[in-house]
């Protein structure tokens, strides 16, 4: 892909984070584009998915009606969000939890570290959570001694295989059986020599694995679906069962919770506990729905710490788009119907979010910090088809959002001095097209581009400085006859 086509240029390498990568997306599309088994990979997941998706969605009448209760609700919520985190921090705290706030990953990350060492221990579990991704918690830990061991088996993967997520809800996959097994066999040192990659084979050596885990360690962290503010409680909804071995078994629970994930009342979860799981996995209810309020003296673990991040959700609530985005409940259905996604995977993006819900939310977390920001290409990752506003749980306007933020990053750029390809092509064509002689020459001229398509009436290479568009997509062939050709046939007044 060429900055020629309207992306802002980028010049500078930026420090690499979880959600900021050191490259913009152009580029990091197009190294992700030459991995054939990545596409194949992608192209058989995300079709699985969307067809589960389509059959659980087609099966309930009211399912505008519960986007639309989705929506109004996360609405109000940020609309009275302070009041709401106060609510919940008073009711945490009553039920015999500790809560933290932090305003950065830093400190996020400070925090959890004094937790894990007041409890004497240097191997912690954890449950799969965005938000500790988000702040690049399991790479702190490690600088500090800690071992974090991921026990989300697609989370594992990723762990074992030193490689980083590429999907909100399925990390790894961009990884087929065959390459889990051998991952297994390298990194995982109580894996069974003669393993195959039969997915039953596969989870039973990941549950053998982590059962020794889930018995020996003291503290658990966690992150949240959904946190009531009328109530004080957590919940996380999983598939496998080891996000509950993990927030009911060690005597310490930690749990990193963005704070737009808060929910007024317990009743407002009989809405998303609809919408999240048709619209993430493609199923009717979750497989297991963990909730929790502060300390049970007896049951379950016996310390309770949860964090309040903001890490830049603040700023974006303060910006129209940004308040926009946190609706997000992180179900990753954009992600599945994205023909940009499903293309280049997530690694292109450089962020833990990737996609188009990524592509808004990264950029706001973060900020756009002119031209030499790798996320202001972010907003440019998409092709504008607008799926992904039709299968977004609540509404998410994203088309609408992602050209918000290229104007945005258009704007940002327009203080430099020496103009780009695109603005000399806007210029030229403004030239051109504010002169009806000069446009009907023009149009001759574009007549000859019929010599150089292909039988499929395609232009697919021309020279400098047309190959800055045919070196990314095809041009169609200019028509026999012009709008004025046919004008002046069929019009004789």
């Amino acid at each position: 892909m060429s900055t020629f086509l309207g992306i802002p240029r980028r010049h500078a390498a930026q420090e690499e984070s979880p959600l900021r990568g050191a490259l913009p997306f152009p580029k990091a599309a197009r190294r992700e584009l030459a991995n054939d088994q990545l596409r194949r990979n992608l192209a058989h997941a995300t079709s699985v998915i969307r067809s589960k998706r389509a059959l659980v969605v087609d099966e309930m009448p009211d399912w505008e009606a519960l986007r639309d209760a989705g929506a109004a609700t996360k609405t109000q919520v940020m609309s009275n969000l302070p009041a709401l985190l106060e609510q919940f921090e008073a009711n945490v705290t009553a039920r015999g939890g500790v809560v933290h706030w932090a305003t950065d990953a830093q400190e996020a990350n400070r925090i959890v570290t004094e937790l894990v060492r007041a409890q004497g221990v240097d191997e912690v579990i954890k449950v799969k959570s965005m938000a500790t991704q988000e702040i690049g918690l399991n790479e702190y830990l490690e600088d500090n001694g800690i071992a974090a061991v991921e026990t989300d088996l697609a989370e594992l993967i990723v762990q074992l295989g030193h490689d980083t997520p590429s999907h909100i809800l399925v990390p790894a996959i961009h990884r087929n059986r065959t390459e889990v097994r051998d991952i297994f066999l390298a990194e995982m040192e109580d894996a069974p020599a003669d393993l195959t990659d039969e997915p039953r084979r596969l989870a039973m050596a990941a549950r053998e694995h982590l059962r020794r885990k889930f018995l020996a360690s003291k503290v658990a962290i966690s992150g949240t679906n959904f946190g009531i503010a009328e109530t004080g409680t957590i919940g996380v909804v999983e598939s496998e069962g080891n996000g509950r071995m993990c927030v009911t078994l060690p005597e310490t629970l930690i749990t990193v919770m963005g704070i737009e994930k808060i929910l007024p009342t317990f009743t407002d979860l009989e809405v998303f506990l609809q919408l999240l799981p048709r619209s993430s996995t493609g199923e009717r209810m979750n497989p297991y729905t963990s909730l929790w309020t502060g300390v049970t003296p007896g049951d379950g673990p016996q310390n309770f710490h949860l964090i309040l991040l903001d890490n830049g959700r603040t700023n974006a609530l303060a910006d129209q788009v940004g308040r926009a985005a946190l609706h997000c409940i992180r179900c990753s259905a954009c992600l599945n119907v994205c023909p940009v996604y499903e293309r280049t995977g997530g690694h292109a993006y450089g962020s833990v979010y990737p996609g188009p819900i990524g592509a808004v939310l990264t950029p706001q977390l973060t900020g756009m910090h002119g031209h030499h920001d790798v996320n202001s290409t972010l907003p440019y990752a998409s092709s504008l088809c607008g799926a992904c506003y039709d299968v977004c749980p609540v509404k998410i306007p994203i088309p609408d959002l992602l050209v918000e933020l290229r104007g945005r990053a258009v704007d940002a750029d327009r203080g430099r001095t020496i103009p780009g390809g695109w603005d000399a092509a806007m210029k030229a064509a403004a030239w051109i097209m504010s002169d009806p002689t000069r446009f009907a020459a023009a149009e001759k001229g574009l007549a000859a581009g019929r010599l150089v398509a292909g039988r499929d009436k395609k232009i697919k290479h021309l020279p400098f400085p047309g190959s800055a568009w045919t070196h990314t997509k095809d041009m169609p062939a200019p028509p026999k006859q012009t709008f004025r050709q046919w004008w002046k046939e069929t019009h004789h007044e």
